[in-house]
């Protein structure tokens, strides 16, 4: 008795937490959850609804039981997350200013920003909590961050420093008064030399790792991202996008969207010749791109703030990261050659 005691009142911490879509058609829990949570097998997940540590709308359900919309669907076990448990490391950081309140950061591609699931090591926070001591903590429990940015998506992030610099920097995000500008090398030839994409931006229905647009509906979040013409090349385009709205993948969503998939974005499809012709020598050519460039041609670029002691206008700018410069080169010369 005093054993089962002992586990009634063992705090429980919550590890995954989702909402099932008003419109999701019955599916077994297990099945549910493998489609959000990246590296978990089923086994693992039905052991954890054995264990009475699958949730459905607050009552543990066994692995048989059918998702429906609306449902909320928590996993929660006896240990803390690992993103919880943030050990300090000595992380090489790309620091482009800093001052008592805020840092701003070039971070590289293929660096996770924070400890999530399969990274729980080696991100920019455990690199920022060994240059800071004491960073305020968001309500994701993430010190010192007010935005992100996906991994292998390289650019510009403003840390806080303080508690201050945490609420002032938070609000200006959420009231959308800061400047982000990316620079997205997309496929195909984008007809207009400016626009602005709007769509609602949710989890997919289909593949719980992307986003998808729903351009009509209450799911997803309002979601805006206005663009302009660079540079053409032939079959892909470079582009400057500012954001109105952060949502999550907003970019790659976006332009996945209206047909112009980001180049070598793997998880948007964008890692396939999407335009061109259908020559071996075009195909070797694409394949040397994505050499140089192997990730998505995501950039941020431009980010503007206003301090939140000095009330002053920061902005900041970095250079084109050496791989995504390597791969314009490349389509330069593509393009002026075809113009021979």
């Amino acid at each position: 008795m005093k054993e089962e005691e002992s586990l009634e009142n063992e705090e429980l911490y919550e590890h995954f937490n989702y909402t099932a879509h008003v419109g999701q058609e019955p599916l077994r829990v297990d099945k549910f959850l493998m489609n959000f949570i990246e590296n978990a097998t089923r086994n693992k997940i039905q052991q954890a609804a054995k264990d009475g540590n699958v949730l459905v709308n607050e009552v543990p359900v066994k692995s048989s039981y059918k998702v429906k919309g609306n449902d909320v669907v928590r996993v929660v076990l006896t240990y803390p997350p690992h993103e919880n448990l943030l050990v300090a490391e000595d992380i090489p950081i790309d620091i482009i200013y800093e001052d008592d309140e805020v840092m701003v950061v070039n971070k590289s591609a293929g660096m996770v920003v924070h400890p999530g699931h399969g990274n729980y090591s080696g991100t920019l926070v455990n690199g920022l909590i060994h240059h800071i001591e004491n960073l305020p903590t968001n309500s994701n429990e993430r010190p010192g961050l007010v935005h992100r940015i996906d991994k292998d998506t390289s650019g510009l992030l403003v840390v806080a420093k303080t508690e201050h610099a945490m609420a002032h920097l938070s609000k200006q995000f959420f009231d959308r008064t800061t400047e982000r500008l990316y620079y997205a090398l997309v496929w195909g030839n984008i007809e207009q030399d400016s626009g602005t994409i709007t769509g609602n931006i949710g989890r997919s229905l289909k593949n719980r790792l992307q986003m998808d647009v729903f351009p009509e509906g209450d799911f997803g979040k309002h979601a805006v991202t206005h663009y302009k013409v660079l540079e053409r090349f032939t079959y892909v385009t470079l582009v400057e996008c500012k954001l109105e709205t952060g949502r999550t993948h907003q970019i790659r969503a976006h332009f996945k969207y209206i047909g112009h998939t980001l180049f070598n974005d793997e998880r948007y499809g964008g890692e396939r010749i999407l335009k061109g012709t259908t020559f071996t020598k075009y195909k070797q050519f694409v394949d040397n791109c994505f050499k140089v460039l192997p990730r998505q041609a995501l950039h941020a670029k431009t980010l503007g703030f206003t301090h939140p002691t000095t009330g002053k206008l920061m902005q900041f700018n970095s250079n084109i990261p050496d791989d995504i410069e390597a791969c314009l080169e490349k389509w330069r010369t593509y393009t002026v050659n075809q113009k021979e």
